[in-house]
């Protein structure tokens, strides 16, 4: 009797969440946190962490260095709602209160292998001059409730934001059984390398 073919795939996904460009700021953590589709799980790993306060390198970069590592494995039936990794970035005001310095959102590459991707970030507008400067005043800038609303996409046509900074990530990405399924992550001889394929069905 043939021995029955697998009836998930497996996603696993180390890295860290390498640096980031505020020319503005300084002394920043970051929180990241996984957003993905009914049919996925997570198996192992964190789903969501929060890093260490760091300060702007000495060099001509002037980056802020977190290197915070990420490590998670998903299961699934099919690449429907392919995780993605929202990012918060907060830091001090002049009233020494934390306050969002940014968001962003980027999926998960869909190749196996090593990627390094530069996330833009933004954050939200106060919608008037006079709400602006109340929430200077009071050290409550705008923020969501939810930062995973960032991934959704759902009402953020209402939101005015403003571009600021960039993060840095890394990710290593394996799969496992995905062609089994009958998805296409590149050519076997391939595995493990970076490249543009993209499992059937999806769109980048």
């Amino acid at each position: 009797m043939a021995a029955a073919g697998p009836s998930v795939f497996l996603l696993m996904v180390n890295g860290q969440v390498e640096s980031a460009q505020f020319p503005e700021y300084d002394d920043l953590y970051c929180k990241y946190c996984f957003v993905y589709g009914q049919d996925w799980a997570p198996t192992a790993g964190l789903e969501e962490g929060i890093s260490q306060i760091t300060s702007k390198s000495q060099d001509a970069r002037r980056a802020l260095v977190w290197n915070f590592p990420i490590d998670v494995t998903f299961k699934s039936t099919n690449p429907y709602g392919w995780p993605q990794i929202v990012l918060s970035v907060y830091g001090p005001d002049v009233f020494g209160n934390d306050v969002v310095r940014g968001y962003g959102a980027v999926h998960v590459p869909f190749s196996p292998g090593r990627h390094k991707k530069t996330i833009p970030m933004f954050v939200p507008e106060s919608v008037s001059k006079l709400q602006k400067f109340t929430s200077w005043f009071m050290g409550r800038r705008p923020e969501y409730t939810d930062p995973k609303v960032v991934a959704q996409g759902e009402g953020r046509e209402v939101t005015r934001v403003r571009s600021q900074g960039f993060v840095t990530l890394l990710f290593n990405v394996v799969t496992k059984d995905m062609r089994k399924l009958g998805y296409d992550t590149g050519p076997p001889d391939t595995q493990g390398v970076s490249g543009p394929s993209t499992p059937q069905g999806l769109s980048r």
